[in-house]
């Protein structure tokens, strides 16, 4: 994808579009989706599922490549492809599969989140879990969509670890 905003030579395309470009917005911006992966207290795996389901969503090259990283550990090979086959995969418990299922209806259907999906919702989640993962999914779906728009996406490097 091409590049939406004019980048100065030399400038690192995500802080200079985040940064320095609108400074107040988007360090507030920033910090919000860095206190995401700071503060959360869901299971990787059910953070990873809801983030990579949106990822997969919006297209986000950058985010498609990430893999969230906790205590040294990260989701195994083929989790990916799981998250794909929410629905049929026996990799996924109860809370891994719901978090993929919210985080696709979230972004594709968010006024048909009925009753009985919600039943299910807070039969595995706390109040306190749904809304950490609805504000997660809410970064993810806007930020991942605002890097893919403004084909920021393509040229983001992942941190050499």
């Amino acid at each position: 994808m091409t590049l939406r905003i004019d980048i100065p030579d030399g400038a690192d395309p995500i802080p200079y579009v985040w940064g320095d470009m609108v400074p107040e917005i988007g360090m507030a911006a920033s910090n919000f989706s860095l206190a995401v992966y700071a503060h959360t207290s869901l299971g990787l795996r059910e953070f990873e599922a809801a983030r990579l389901r949106i990822a997969q969503i919006n297209g986000c090259v950058f985010c498609l490549d990430w893999r969230t990283e906790r205590d040294g550990r990260k989701v195994e090979d083929g989790f990916a492809e799981a998250v794909t086959s929410w629905r049929t995969t026996d990799a996924f418990d109860a809370r891994t599969r719901l978090a993929a299922e919210y985080a696709e209806r979230y972004a594709l259907d968010h006024h048909g989140l009925d009753e009985e999906f919600w039943g299910r919702m807070t039969a595995h989640y706390s109040q306190a879990e749904i809304v950490e993962l609805s504000m997660s999914i809410g970064s993810w779906l806007a930020f991942g969509r605002l890097n893919h728009v403004l084909g920021l996406d393509g040229v983001c490097v992942l941190p050499q670890r």
